[in-house]
């Protein structure tokens, strides 16, 4: 459907269809999954992995050399199904473990809106971190942004919901910080769009702080502890 006109597509999904991440994880087990089970990973000379989500994927590799060589063939097998990988996201990560006493972990990359990276525990050991991406937190601010503004003559105590799928999903362990920066930041633009609402007294922040310790916004929350 495109202004107000529909048409019959001869090819490809539609864009928005619940049919569409079915298929697409239909035709990308061909694609990809077997393919790197039974054809990539039999020949690489150390250890590796894969995770794939929709159209999504990471592939993680023990040696370089066998990084090298998938990443040369990789947009080939993608094209004989008549698909092209990304020429932005598509690229190689140097994510070794640190050693030494080195206080940051170089490497990091993006993924389902995780960005991961290496980081110590309090003990000193190093692992894996993860955080809300920043482009996604954006994003968020900007929708939630975009809903206070044509909900603002909605009850109150329905405009603070948006926050609670945020947490459920971005609420893991090593992210409070993250979630933390989106719960103030909400509570700015609920301030300032609340005093939008027509014929009504604006609110000065102490008034604001009140209001809030009878409708409170969800306060961050941890949701998935791994550590």
């Amino acid at each position: 459907m495109e202004a107000g006109n529909g048409a019959n597509s001869e090819q490809g999904t539609p864009q928005g269809g619940v049919i569409s991440p079915l298929l697409s994880n239909i035709y990308l087990h061909e694609v990809l999954d077997s393919w790197v089970v039974k054809t990539v990973q039999p020949l690489l000379k150390g250890k590796s992995f894969m995770v794939r989500y929709a159209d999504d994927a990471i592939i993680g590799c023990e040696k370089k050399e066998d990084a090298d060589r998938i990443m040369k063939v990789l947009a080939l097998r993608f094209a004989k199904y008549g698909l092209t990988i990304h020429p932005e996201k598509t690229k190689l990560v140097d994510f070794t473990k640190p050693a030494g006493e080195s206080h940051k972990g170089s490497g990091n990359y993006t993924f389902l809106g995780f960005k991961h990276y290496w980081t110590k525990s309090r003990k000193g050991r190093w692992m894996v971190g993860r955080k809300t991406d920043g482009k996604r937190l954006s994003r968020a601010l900007k929708a939630i942004t975009q809903w206070c503004r044509e909900n603002r003559h909605t009850p109150k105590k329905e405009q603070h919901e948006k926050l609670r799928g945020h947490y459920a999903y971005y609420g893991i362990s090593l992210n409070y910080d993250s979630i933390a920066q989106l719960y103030h930041q909400v509570k700015r633009i609920w301030f300032k769009w609340l005093n939008r609402r027509s014929r009504q007294k604006e609110l000065n922040w102490e008034q604001f702080g009140s209001y809030l310790q009878h409708v409170p916004l969800p306060q961050p929350k941890i949701v998935h502890s791994y550590c």
